[in-house]
């Protein structure tokens, strides 16, 4: 097996944190249970989606706000926050907040276009502007000057007892070299290098070229290099990947089955691009550890990144994910060559979960 250039430094996973409408709350708890499971098991950073009148996380800050308080050392993310659906101002302000009550672990990810299913949603989120509104990159640079300490008003000072600030309260000075980019096209590597982000990849790329074969691997190593290549940083600029990995060491027979049936249902959409935005997407990965090592070491982007956020897969059941984020940690990470991460002084355990 071929060494890779960059060894992993950094473990990490992502979950959409689905639940059910008429009990939200357990499903909720279930993400919050695994991310304090993936800090006992010693990852480094743990990621939630972001889902609009979906029954999966609409509010990401407010659940990793919940999280920093459940655990200490584990770095909390999003990936990503799609920004058309936000104020820049106020979400820098609970940005700030939720950083400053982690201690400094928080890792937004971001991402531009317009909300999914506009035509449909405008009314109701932007009544009076929505002709107006800029969906394009200038809302990243809005949110980035904001969390980076930049002026948002000319007005500061007393006023009789109030105090105020012209930039955003609190400031927490190290978020704004957290901040990423959840990107999969040419020029979105390029614009968050030119700006300074940390880039996240995904399972998913934007094949630009109109004519194949199509290779995600070549694809987004190209998108990585790209991003490096116009960042202040260089080689040194940060880059995670997110491919949907499933392992099976541990799994039961009949887990096994249900992972392969999901990975095969989803392997048409890895074949050709697929619809107007041309959307490739990579092949889920199951198998033992030792099989989607190998594998790994011989993806092309893979190999150029020292941190992942494996993405857990949709619609599995709260011990499914207790079984992959343990053979993740325990097996995986080690034959990637990940060195074990600090666990909890309470160890793992994989016990039910605690639903009320």
């Amino acid at each position: 097996m071929p060494p890779t250039p960059r060894p992993l430094r950094k473990l990490g996973f992502l979950t959409i944190g689905l639940f059910d409408a008429a009990d939200p709350r357990r499903g909720h708890e279930s993400t919050l249970e695994i991310i304090e499971l993936g800090e006992r098991l010693g990852f480094d950073s743990a990621w939630v989606r972001h889902r609009h009148l979906q029954y999966g996380i609409s509010s990401p800050v407010a659940v990793l706000s919940a999280a920093s308080q459940r655990t200490r050392r584990i770095e909390l993310g999003t990936a990503v926050t799609p920004l058309g659906w936000e104020n820049p101002l106020r979400l820098a302000e609970d940005l700030a907040t939720v950083d400053v009550l982690s201690g400094g672990r928080l890792n937004p990810g971001v991402s531009v276009g317009p909300p999914m299913h506009f035509d449909q949603v405008k009314g109701a989120l932007y009544p009076d502007t929505a002709d107006a509104e800029d969906f394009g990159y200038g809302r990243v640079e809005r949110l980035l000057d904001a969390v980076r300490g930049q002026p948002v008003t000319d007005f500061s000072g007393a006023e009789g007892f109030e105090v105020f600030s012209d930039r955003v309260q609190p400031h927490s000075p190290g978020l704004g070299s957290r901040l990423w980019y959840g990107g999969g096209s040419m020029r979105s590597a390029r614009w968050a290098g030119e700006h300074g982000m940390n880039l996240l990849t995904s399972s998913v790329v934007k094949a630009e070229e109109p004519y194949g074969p199509y290779d995600f691997a070549e694809i987004q190593l190209a998108q990585i290099r790209a991003f490096r290549a116009a960042h202040p940083d260089g080689e040194a600029a940060r880059v995670s990947q997110g491919l949907v990995v499933i392992p099976t060491d541990s799994a039961s027979p009949g887990q096994r089955a249900r992972y392969e049936e999901y990975a095969a249902r989803r392997t048409a959409r890895t074949a050709t691009p697929q619809g107007p935005a041309r959307l490739l997407f990579a092949p889920d990965l199951v198998g033992t550890s030792a099989e989607i090592a190998e594998r790994l070491h011989a993806h092309a982007a893979f190999r150029e990144v020292e941190e992942v956020a494996f993405a857990l897969p949709f619609a599995f059941e709260h011990e499914d994910y207790v079984q992959i984020l343990t053979d993740m940690a325990t097996k995986l990470g080690p034959a990637l060559g990940r060195q074990p991460g600090p666990k909890s002084p309470a160890g793992v355990t994989s016990g039910p979960a605690r639903f009320p």
